[in-house]
C-alpha cells in the first residue's frame, strides 16, 4: 500500500507540473541546435597541403588537436580565414586560433546583438549564430591555468543575452567573472552557453529534451579542454543547467560537479550519475526552485533534489543566498565555497 501511495503522489505531482506548464508551452517551445557548425560542408570540401580536413561531426577533439599540431602557422591561418565558424567551434583546435576565428565569425554576421563579443580582449571559445545563438567565453588564461571551471547556465540564456543588462554576478558571464575574481589569477573560468536553453518556465524546462542535446555538447566540450592540455574542470551547473550536467556526468572528466538552484539531475541519487567526480549541491532558503516538484514521471520533472540529505552529494551552505540567482553574490559563504572547490581547497 505504501508503494502504491508513493506512486499516486508522484503521479499527482507530475500532473501539477503539466498543469503549470501546458498553458504557455507551445509559444516558448525550442528546437535544439545540434550537429556540426555552419560551414561544415565547405570545410569538408577543402584540403590543406593536399590533406583532408577532420570531419567536425565525428573527429574526436584529440584527433583535431593532432591535426592542427601537424600544421605550420601559414596553414592554420589559411583555414582560419577560409572557415572561421568551423575553426572557432572545433573542440581540440588551438585556443588562440579559436579566439581569433570567433572574432572574425562574430563580425561576419553583421548582427548588432553579437557585436560586443568581438570587442578587443574578449576570448570567445565557441560561437554559433544558429537559432538564438550559442557562445562560450573564457575569463583568465586558459592555456596556463592551474584550475579550470565551466559555468553551465539554465533557462533564458543565449548568445544574444550574453552581454544583457543584469546584476553583475548573475547570468553565465557574470557568474564566470565573479568566480574568477574570487578564485584568483591562476584560475580560468568559462561561461558556457553551448546548448539551446529553455525559454521561460514552459514545458521545455519540465522535460529533458534540450538537456539531452546539451549533455552531448558539454561532454564534447570538456573533451576538447582535455585535448589542449587544460586541467580537469569543475562544472558549476545552475538551475536547468544541472539537468544538463546530470546527463553529461558519466561522459566528462570533471573533477567536481557543483549544482545550485537545481530542479533535479535526472537521477534519484548521486550513485545513479555514474561519475567519479565529487558532487556538491546548494539551495538557498528563498530560491523559488524549492516549489518545483522533485519528481520524474512519464518524462516530466527531473528527479530528486540533489541538495537533499538522501541524495548523496556534499552539501554547501547557502543560508546567505537570496533568490534563484544570488549564488555568486560577492561576500557570500557560497561564493567562497565555490572558489575553494575549484582551487582544490575543499574536498
Amino acid at each position: 500500500m505504501r508503494r502504491f501511495g508513493r506512486t499516486m503522489a508522484t503521479a499527482a505531482l507530475a500532473a501539477v507540473v503539466v498543469a503549470a506548464t501546458a498553458g504557455w508551452a507551445s509559444g516558448d517551445s525550442q528546437q535544439a541546435v545540434t550537429g556540426p557548425p555552419p560551414g561544415t560542408a565547405a570545410w569538408l570540401a577543402d584540403t590543406v597541403s593536399g590533406r583532408p580536413l577532420p570531419d567536425p561531426a565525428d573527429a574526436t577533439p584529440g584527433e583535431v588537436a593532432r591535426f592542427f599540431g601537424g600544421l605550420d602557422t601559414g596553414a592554420r591561418r589559411e583555414l582560419l580565414q577560409s572557415h572561421p565558424l568551423v575553426v572557432g567551434s572545433l573542440d581540440g583546435a588551438p585556443l588562440s586560433l579559436r579566439y581569433e576565428a570567433n572574432r572574425a565569425a562574430v563580425l561576419a554576421t553583421g548582427d548588432a546583438r553579437y557585436a560586443s563579443l568581438a570587442a578587443p580582449g574578449r576570448q570567445i571559445l565557441a560561437f554559433d549564430p544558429r537559432g538564438r545563438g550559442q557562445v562560450a567565453e573564457v575569463f583568465g588564461d586558459l592555456g596556463r591555468a592551474a584550475h579550470v571551471a565551466v559555468v553551465v547556465p539554465g533557462s533564458d540564456n543565449d548568445a544574444a543575452t550574453h552581454d544583457g543588462r543584469r546584476e553583475p554576478h548573475t547570468g553565465p558571464a557574470g557568474m564566470a567573472r565573479t568566480l574568477r575574481d574570487a578564485a584568483g589569477g591562476d584560475t580560468a573560468v568559462i561561461a558556457w552557453t553551448g546548448y539551446t536553453t529553455p525559454v521561460g518556465v514552459g514545458l521545455d524546462s519540465a522535460v529533458g529534451t534540450l538537456a539531452e542535446a546539451g549533455a552531448v555538447r558539454l561532454a564534447r566540450f570538456t573533451a576538447g579542454l582535455d585535448a589542449v592540455g587544460a586541467p580537469d574542470p569543475v562544472l558549476y551547473c545552475h538551475s536547468y543547467g544541472s539537468v544538463v550536467c546530470g546527463l553529461a556526468a558519466r561522459r566528462t572528466d570533471a573533477s567536481d560537479i557543483v549544482v545550485f538552484g537545481s530542479p533535479g539531475m535526472r537521477a534519484g541519487a548521486a550513485a545513479e550519475l555514474r561519475t567519479g567526480a565529487r558532487l556538491w549541491a546548494a539551495r538557498g532558503p528563498s530560491d523559488w526552485i524549492a516549489d518545483v516538484p522533485n519528481v520524474e514521471f512519464a518524462g516530466l520533472g527531473h528527479g530528486a533534489d540533489p541538495s537533499g540529505a538522501a541524495f548523496g552529494s556534499r552539501r554547501i551552505s547557502a543560508t546567505d543566498v537570496r533568490g534563484h540567482t544570488g549564488y555568486f553574490a560577492p561576500g557570500t559563504r557560497t561564493l567562497a565555497a565555490f572558489a575553494a572547490i575549484v582551487k582544490g581547497e575543499l574536498r
